[in-house]
């Protein structure tokens, strides 16, 4: 579904897939260290979800980074 914030969410997601990327882990990785379903994670990673707080959580926790840096990024809407 897109959204009227659709470019800052598909920028989140794109930053989001770099910290993966950097980290070096996968998708599944995340998930499972974050206790939530992979299709969330590929969700975010697509710009297809704007996601919650709990599930900024749990990305930050399954790449063992704090919440804030997953939102360490440039955007100009």
């Amino acid at each position: 579904m897109k959204t009227k914030n659709q470019a800052y969410i598909t920028a989140f997601g794109q930053n989001f897939k770099k910290l993966l990327e950097s980290k070096k882990k996968t998708p599944e990785e995340v998930a499972a260290h974050g206790n939530i379903e992979t299709k969330q994670v590929y969700r975010v990673i697509n710009g297809e979800h704007a996601a919650t707080l709990s599930v900024i959580y749990a990305l930050a926790k399954g790449l063992d980074v704090h919440p804030k840096e997953l939102f360490d990024f440039s955007f100009t809407g």
